[in-house]
């Protein structure tokens, strides 16, 4: 009876999986070109420099406030709001020929020219040597996750599918990575928080298929490994377009309305679902398929018993 059911209701997801698998492979290629090319625009957290809060009376116009401090002292300023219109963050780069006490100087100097009143609420400073060791620690969290994840799927799931998983978990990844480099978008530690969430939210969707593929392979004792695939994801894809939009909704409202704080890891997050989410059907499924996965593979290996092969009448 299960069997019909799922055959009859089964989507062919498979039949798309090759132009599919090319597309997500020039996007790899050109993510990993970017990347080698452009490289990553990475924040103060992993640069170092100087971020300055200032609080005005009034709003601020903050394409004013950036011509007040367009100069070869500011170069590479980044300003933008700060949970309101009167809330300003400045981000001032290090620069070799310049303190750090120099640029806060021309910074609050500009911002007495729009406003007399305003207030100098917090300076933070980050030393390129303390930007430099973020960086590295932030790739090596990144890769740490990925060496873990791949053991604990070895142990889980047949290596066929871990092999899928892992190779999934790099493609969305190396894409998201890959859209940061081509647009330039700034990187720093909330984005790494953003990139280190994609990779347990595309792990948790790629593990709920494989298990259901794990258990299918022993149900439909007549279904090609194609087949199998087919069935399984079609059972959990009302799962997955669920989680997809609960999760959707609140990613765009953080985007559409989180502030610029928040904004980088809004957008990886965004990437990471709308990638992850086919990556656990077209990457995924198809490389295991690929690699030769079957009904065999999943059953559980028989332990012969000492003394098993003997005659039982023999004394």
């Amino acid at each position: 009876m299960f069997q019909i059911l799922s055959i009859k209701g089964t989507v062919n997801f498979l039949r798309h999986a090759v132009p599919i698998s090319i597309l997500s492979l020039i996007l790899v290629l050109g993510s990993l070109a970017s990347l080698a090319t452009k490289g990553i625009n990475w924040g103060l957290d992993f640069t170092g420099g100087t971020v300055v809060e200032l609080e005005f009376s009034k709003p601020v116009n903050l394409e004013v406030l950036r011509a007040e401090l367009s100069s070869d002292e500011m170069q590479g300023v980044v300003v933008q709001n700060f949970g309101s219109s009167r809330d300003i963050l400045i981000r001032l780069p290090v620069k070799a020929d310049i303190k750090s006490d120099t640029q806060v100087g021309y910074v609050m100097e500009a911002g007495n020219k729009l406003d007399p009143q305003v207030i100098q609420k917090r300076v933070e400073m980050v030393g390129p040597q303390i930007g430099k060791e973020l960086a590295e620690q932030g790739g090596l969290a990144v890769l740490v996750a990925l060496i873990c994840i791949l053991i604990y799927v070895s142990f889980r799931f047949e290596w066929r599918l871990a092999m899928g998983s892992v190779v999934a978990l790099a493609h969305d990844v190396i894409i998201t990575l890959g859209v940061f480099s081509v647009l330039q978008l700034d990187f720093d530690l909330t984005v790494l928080a953003g990139v280190l969430t994609v990779v347990g939210y595309s792990l948790n969707d790629t593990i709920v298929v494989f298990d259901r593929i794990r258990e299918n392979f022993l149900k439909m004792r007549k279904g090609g490994p194609e087949e199998v695939v087919n069935t399984s994801i079609t059972q959990t894809m009302s799962r997955t377009i669920i989680t997809t939009a609960t999760t959707l909704v609140v990613v765009i409202a953080l985007f559409l309305k989180g502030g610029t704080m928040i904004h980088g890891f809004a957008t990886a997050l965004l990437m990471g679902i709308f990638v992850g989410t086919f990556s656990s059907i077209y990457v995924a499924s198809f490389l295991a398929i690929k690699l030769g996965i079957n009904r065999e593979h999943m059953l559980p290996v028989e332990i012969e018993k000492e003394g098993a092969d003997q005659d039982p009448l023999m004394p």
